[in-house]
């Protein structure tokens, strides 16, 4: 379906920047239907609702001119939790309203406000802001709001959580009373709701948290690693997804500035963003991120909260959030506005529950694994490298006159050789990463399938990671289960929802036993292969010998002790 907008420099601006068709929220907000009325949206993060509400104020707005009239006081108001959020919500309404000759500020906290000043009084058509800042111009008579006809709210639900209710307030009640107001929230918690009946007329509810594929363009990964190296698997993942631009969260400024240090000192193009740094120092880490000279930002949740980079395809929680809400905002930096991303989770054994219960919070499903090996990774750049179009590209005829002088005195194996460490120029080294023992033979079970000790048989059971399964529990459970001794059971793989288990030639019979002849609250036990071994009962002796079938012996009596 294609944008339907009523202004022609509009939907110019639109076609430029390669908008075709809109996002499930782009269409609702802005359906001509609507007319004028007040909105209470509930749209995810990464949804393209900045052009959504922008494309809304359009008819309020130009009122069916062509442009806008030119800087006058400000006809519409956008409210935003962050300096960073507001000053994205600029750069959208700047390039969509630009062609029609719209002018927009910001008024956000950390810049000047007597820039902001001498802005204000040079007219806007639209001013977005942060609450504080907003209020203040308006309280010094800086910000004149007698002509406003559209206010919206962007994120209301995080500028509540960062306890801005107050300003919110004094701005609806300061602003004219036949506004337009449009008010977005990723939920809508009762303190939204309040806020909603208190400022809005009649407001038309649109969800589109459902519909709206918020994680469908998000690829979820949790990687299990051991608690004290998440700084070398921040690396190799890194290394691994080689993504055009990354965030890495992590969840304290003490900690951005260790990872920030660390990824600078292994030759990565790394900036940080944390709350204690000025807002020059910020923006210049944005703007290097988004012209390219870096590739990597190391950031705390409230210094990344609503920046939007291009390109940006990889986000690593090197540190867990506390909530599935945190996971959802983080996460929905990547995977915008129909681009893919990937969200990958690095998860410490201690915090295997805490992830799973935020996934299952956020209501998405992730893929579970090790984190990649310095050798899977050096393998991988083999295969990038076999596939870089250099290699198939047509030479000139000075590439050729090169070649041949290289050629001369070397074999076709050194100048491969040579190839591959200017290749490697620049690209940090992977590190050596401790596999979690559980994860070792799954990985290797992915790779190659499984493997076996000459002779061992194996055998299924029906718990996993999920069910709190440990190789401290499995053990004695296999032994209490199939009634045979611990030196009888081989290599114990634990996955998500079963765990495979081998034993010897001897013990085999024993367990197929234990597995056909189990009660009602038995863990059930099967082959692995799915082909039946015989059953046959059959004691252990202590000396792990077993005894005769048909004969088994007696376990030794203990002797009871009196006095």
């Amino acid at each position: 379906m294609p944008f339907t907008v009523d202004n022609a420099l509009v939907a110019q601006a639109l076609a430029d920047r390669g908008y075709t068709e809109p996002t499930p929220v782009q269409a609702a907000v802005a359906d001509p239907a609507l007319g004028g009325a007040d909105l209470l949206v509930s749209a995810r993060t990464g949804s393209g609702k900045t052009v959504a509400y922008g494309l809304a104020m359009v008819p309020t707005l130009l009122d069916g001119a062509e442009r806008f009239p030119g800087p006058t006081t400000p006809k519409a108001l956008v409210v935003a939790p962050t300096r960073e959020l507001a000053l994205q919500v600029h750069r959208e309404l700047a390039w969509l309203y630009g062609k029609a000759g719209g002018r927009v500020l910001t008024c956000v906290g950390g810049m000047d406000p007597q820039r902001e000043k001498k802005a204000l009084a040079m007219g806007a058509d639209v001013v977005v802001g942060t609450p504080g800042r907003l209020r203040d111009h308006m309280e010094r008579g800086r910000l004149i709001t007698d002509d406003l006809s559209a206010v919206v709210l962007d994120e209301a639900d995080e500028m509540l959580n960062l306890g801005f209710r107050e300003d919110l307030e004094f701005i609806l009640g300061a602003t004219p009373t036949d506004r337009r107001t449009l008010l977005f929230s990723a939920t809508l918690p009762a303190e939204i709701v309040r806020l909603a009946t208190r400022f809005q007329r009649e407001a038309v509810r649109i969800d589109v948290t459902e519909d709206d594929t918020g994680h469908a363009d998000i690829d979820y990964r949790a990687l299990r690693i051991a608690g004290h190296e998440i700084e070398k698997a921040v690396v190799n993942v890194l290394r691994w997804y080689e993504a055009r631009a990354a965030i890495v969260f992590c969840a304290t400024r003490e900690a951005v500035r260790r990872l920030h240090g660390a990824l600078q000192e292994r030759g990565f193009q790394v900036v940080a963003l944390s709350g204690e740094m000025t807002q020059a120092d910020r923006n210049q880490a944005l703007t290097s991120m988004r012209d390219g000279r870096a590739r990597v930002c190391v950031a705390t949740d409230v210094a990344a909260r609503g920046i939007d980079l291009p390109d940006l395809g990889l986000v690593v929680h090197a540190e867990l959030p506390n909530d599935p809400e945190v996971l959802t905002h983080r996460s929905g930096r990547t995977g915008r506005a129909g681009r893919k991303g990937t969200a990958v989770l690095l998860v410490p054994h201690s915090r295997r529950r805490k992830a799973e219960s935020l996934l299952a919070g956020a209501g998405v499903v992730a893929e579970w694994a090790g984190a990649p090996t310095a050798e899977e990774i050096r393998r991988l750049d083999g295969e990038r490298l076999a596939a870089d179009p250099m290699l198939t590209e047509e030479p000139t005829e000075e590439d050729l006159e090169l070649a041949r002088r290289l050629a001369e005195g070397r074999s076709s194996e050194e100048l491969a050789a040579a190839l591959i460490r200017y290749a490697r120029v620049g690209l940090p080294s992977p590190e050596e990463l401790i596999v979690p023992a559980a994860e070792r033979p799954e990985r290797r079970a992915a790779a190659e399938g499984p493997r076996v000790d000459e002779g061992a048989v194996w055998f299924r059971l029906a718990v996993g990671r999920r069910d709190g399964a440990e190789v401290r529990h499995i053990l004695p459970l296999i032994c209490r289960r199939a009634a045979i001794p611990k030196r009888e059971i081989g290599t114990i793989r634990i996955g998500d929802r079963e765990t495979l288990f081998a034993v010897t030639a001897a013990a085999a019979g024993q367990v197929a036993f234990a597995a056909a002849n189990g009660g009602p609250g038995d863990v059930p036990i099967a082959p692995a292969d799915g082909e039946p071994v015989a059953p046959q009962r059959r004691r252990f002796k202590d000396d792990g010998r077993p005894a005769p079938a048909g004969r088994p012996t007696k376990p030794p009596r203990r002797k009871e002790r009196h006095g």
